[in-house]
């Protein structure tokens, strides 16, 4: 689906570009670049536009079928933790005719080698039914309508505090998100009796992580735009949206900032955020909240949404995962986006994420697979039986002896070639579009050429601009590297 572009299509020479000169060029050395937002744009021209991406789906990973799972089983977080990959979710079942409470909730574990084959161990941890055989890692407490752990990678974490959750409190006295802790991600404890956040709606799926790259911890949790604090219950009023804090030490979480978007983007229900640093460019934020349409049938859809600073967020109208997807997503809440975004092995050209189905129906909930070309979420695009068009970047400095790019031709004529100028827009020798080679491969790290070989080394650290020109082709990221990486 394509994004209308707010930029302004200006007349570009083909030989030569002519711009004001930029206080400082953007720093982006080795970085990956997605083509999520305007960062690095400086004109387009052409028909050239964003375009949003759906990912394919592919196999049921999980059915929520066991005894103490069902058919309201949900709010399922995934991370990988080494050669292992990890799963939380809640278990819980309801009558579909009635929506009457079949049995209380409990908190489930599973397991998998490969993020698609997964298990659910009998971990002996707690009693259902008269039997300790079963994946329960929490029950009858704090947390267990939406536990929603991580593992922290902060280098000053101690052992004992490895594995961090949130989750909302059981009793409204305590309302708020209530601190768990765990050494090995199975056996989890309170650390402390009181509420860390209790300025919001916490019946969603609230979650925390470490932001390596900024080196503090991020907290996304729901509100309501105009509820209001009551003593310790917050009373809903308005749309359901979502707010951020940062800490450094994962106990105090001030100040509260509501995440912002473009101005334009309506306001809508979003019920849940799923949140996280891309894990392959962590200074980008990616996020999939499940927009809620409450006169609609109580259906959900997940969205995408991309930030650089975890608190302004480009946000996409268009649902990631339509309700056409396999199978039984229509209706009361049967379409929530899962919080994690996973590499799975032998699959480097794909990134999976994963998304619920049969939600208060008469079979168990499940979740499903979908998957991502690499880093395949937007693209610039020129269209099929389009007349191509370019995009120039600002001024930049990169390290590293080449460029690398992934692309996509949607046809036998596509093609994506790359020029670099010097800050005027002037084409450098050696590296003008007529002595680019065109990419005409899908390839998601192809290796940008020019005819005669010139040595991009020794442009490192001056300032440069990149032209690109497409015709009938997807863009999705660049990257500068070395050749020994």
């Amino acid at each position: 689906m394509r994004i209308p572009h707010p930029l302004p299509l200006l007349s570009l020479s083909l030989t030569c570009l002519t711009f004001v000169a930029q206080a400082e060029p953007i720093a982006l050395g080795s970085r990956l670049e997605l083509l999520t937002d305007e960062m690095l744009v400086a004109e387009i021209r052409g028909d050239l536009d964003h375009h949003l991406h759906q990912p394919e789906p592919r196999e049921v990973v999980l059915t929520a079928d066991a005894p103490w799972e069902g058919n309201t089983s949900g709010y399922f977080t995934l991370f990988q933790d080494g050669d292992l990959y990890r799963m939380y979710y809640r278990g819980w079942a309801h009558d579909p005719a009635t929506q009457r409470e079949l049995r209380s909730e409990v908190t489930c574990y599973a397991e998998s080698d490969d993020g698609i084959r997964w298990r659910k161990p009998e971990l002996g941890l707690h009693d259902f039914e008269g039997s300790k055989a079963n994946n329960i890692i929490l029950r009858d407490g704090d947390a267990v309508h939406n536990f929603t752990p991580f593992k922290d990678t902060n280098p000053n974490c101690p052992p004992e505090s490895r594995y961090k959750a949130l989750g909302s409190a059981a009793e409204k006295s305590r309302h708020g998100l209530i601190y768990f802790r765990s050494a090995d991600g199975i056996h989890w404890v309170r650390d402390r009796s009181e509420p860390l956040i209790v300025a919001g709606a916490f019946d969603s799926q609230n979650l925390a992580f470490w932001d390596g790259q900024r080196g503090e911890y991020r907290a996304y949790w729901r509100i309501f735009t105009d509820g209001v604090a009551d003593g310790r219950e917050w009373k809903p009023k308005g749309f359901r949206a979502i707010r951020t804090a940062t800490s450094r030490d994962f106990l105090t979480w001030e100040p509260h900032h509501d995440v912002q978007y473009a101005e334009g983007v309506p306001d809508q229900h979003l019920y849940t955020n799923a949140v996280l640093p891309h894990p392959r460019a962590p200074h980008l934020f990616i996020g999939f909240p499940t927009r809620y349409l409450p006169d609609e049938g109580h259906r959900v859809e997940p969205v995408l949404m991309t930030s650089r600073d975890g608190l302004n967020f480009v946000r996409h109208a268009a649902p990631v995962i339509p309700e056409s997807a396999p199978a039984d997503r229509k209706g009361n809440r049967s379409n929530y986006m899962a919080w994690g975004l996973l590499s799975l092995p032998g699959k480097p050209d794909e990134l999976s994420v994963y998304a619920t189905e049969a939600y208060l129906g008469t079979t168990p909930g499940r979740l499903r697979r979908f998957v991502y070309r690499l880093d395949g979420f937007v693209s610039l695009r020129a269209p099929v039986d389009g007349d191509g068009g370019e995009m120039v970047t600002k001024p930049l400095t990169f390290t590293g002896d080449r460029l690398v790019v992934n692309v996509k031709p949607l046809s036998e004529a596509g093609s994506v070639r790359v020029a670099l100028l010097d800050e005027s827009g002037k084409a450098l020798p050696g590296f003008s579009l007529e002595d680019a080679v065109p990419i005409t491969r899908d390839a998601t790290g192809a290796v940008v050429a020019w005819q005669s070989q010139p040595d991009l080394a020794a442009l490192a650290g001056q300032p440069v601009r990149l032209r690109i020109a497409l015709r009938e082709a997807d863009l999705f990221s660049i990257q500068f590297t070395s050749e020994s990486q």
